[in-house]
């Protein structure tokens, strides 16, 4: 449901940093150092690649617990100088508090903080619970508390809006109503980032990020769970009803997103709002995903579609993202079309002989037909 714009709801995510307040990010980043939490995941591992290209000095933070040799915050051993710090960290988020993070934000030099971490499907509540929202809560205050202000890029999920129907296209100020707890903990995570923005306490962004597809998918995901049995050589692919339209992105544009949005200054996010839809602006029927999957992988697949036990995604059956916002405020737009992302999917999975389709219908499979989807 679209907010009444005649009340300022706009505003709402547009008031917060004003010119002076923060000093704008350097538009090149060569030499910066970008600190990436949840860098072994899957979103974050493109970051990092994504970020590296442009020079930064990445410095990945894993979400496991310290392994020998390579110690967090209050490990040993410690000299306080940014250039002990490794280029990989290992550190337990779901316990490590505002403190620690402090310290290794400003041990390694940060000046861009990105935010990766998210506990997904599989997840018990009280998990996504931890590190959707009290891990963001923790995160905010530590680089609120830091004497110079870093970017913060905190990555939301378009499963904050909740459900939209087959002519709905939402922007950043469509009401948030998420029907699941996935939902409900990454909505509580931007919120506590929006505040801080908006009370010039943090230099910083949520790029709410749609259904992702590419080379690592997990096979929690869709397009992972299928390119894993295409790649197992399964004659049968056993799938949960096969419903929902959705806005599909490859996960190597949402990384180009990530780096475009450590770029802008700080006065632009005050003007623009500090939630950034990013997705492809269009719809894929799922069904049709899956089948161009098959398609690419040359094989021939039977898909029975059975009712799963508890249909935890039933919220967003319907889901296209206006993107408008991140043209104009980030200068970006997706590059890649689904067809190069399901075919790059395949090949990192060990599909053989993955191909891309030919003929009349490739353009509704690239995602560029009208109905194009998740």
């Amino acid at each position: 449901m679209r907010p009444d714009r005649r009340h300022g709801h706009r505003a709402h995510y547009g008031h917060g940093l004003r010119q002076g307040q923060c000093p704008p990010v350097s538009r090149v980043l060569t030499g910066q150092s970008v600190l990436v939490l949840g860098a072994t995941g899957y979103l974050g591992q493109h970051i990092c690649t994504a970020f590296a290209a442009a020079g930064a000095r990445v410095i990945r933070v894993s979400r496991g617990a310290r392994r020998d040799g390579v110690n967090g915050p209050g490990g040993e051993p410690r000299a306080g100088a940014r250039d002990v710090v490794p280029d990989t960290v290992h550190l337990d988020l779901a316990t490590a508090g505002s403190a620690e993070l402090t310290r290794l934000c400003v041990d390694s030099g940060a000046q861009v903080v990105v935010n990766a971490v998210g506990a997904v499907w599989e997840g018990t509540e009280d998990e996504m619970t931890e590190l959707n929202a009290h891990l963001v809560e923790r995160l905010t205050h530590a680089v609120a508390a830091l004497p110079h202000r870093p970017r913060l890029i905190q990555l939301g999920s378009t499963h904050e809006y909740g459900p939209a129907g087959p002519d709905d296209f939402i922007d950043e100020d469509w009401t948030p109503a998420p029907a699941t707890a996935y939902g409900r903990t990454k909505l509580a995570g931007t919120r506590t980032v929006v505040r801080a923005v908006q009370a010039r306490e943090v230099n910083g962004l949520v790029l709410r990020v749609s259904v992702t597809c590419g080379p690592g998918a997990p096979p929690g995901s869709l397009p992972g769970t299928v390119a894993a049995n295409l790649a197992a050589g399964h004659d049968v692919l056993r799938l949960a009803p096969l419903l929902a339209h959705r806005d599909v992105v490859d996960v190597r544009d949402v990384a180009e997103a990530v780096v475009a949005a450590a770029r802008i200054p700080a006065a632009a996010i005050a003007d623009a709002g500090a939630v950034v839809n990013i997705g492809r602006g269009e719809t894929v029927p799922i069904r049709k995903l899956v089948d161009l999957m098959i398609t690419c992988s040359g094989r021939s697949v039977l898909v029975q579609e059975e009712q799963a036990a508890q249909a935890s995604r039933s919220d967003t059956l319907w889901q296209r993202l206006d993107i408008s916002r991140a043209r104009r405020l980030l200068g970006w737009a997706p590059r890649r079309i689904l067809t190069d992302s399901v075919r790059d999917l395949l090949a990192a999975t060990g599909v053989p002989g993955s191909e891309a389709p030919q003929g009349p219908n490739s353009a509704t499979a690239n995602g560029r037909g009208k109905d194009s989807n998740e």
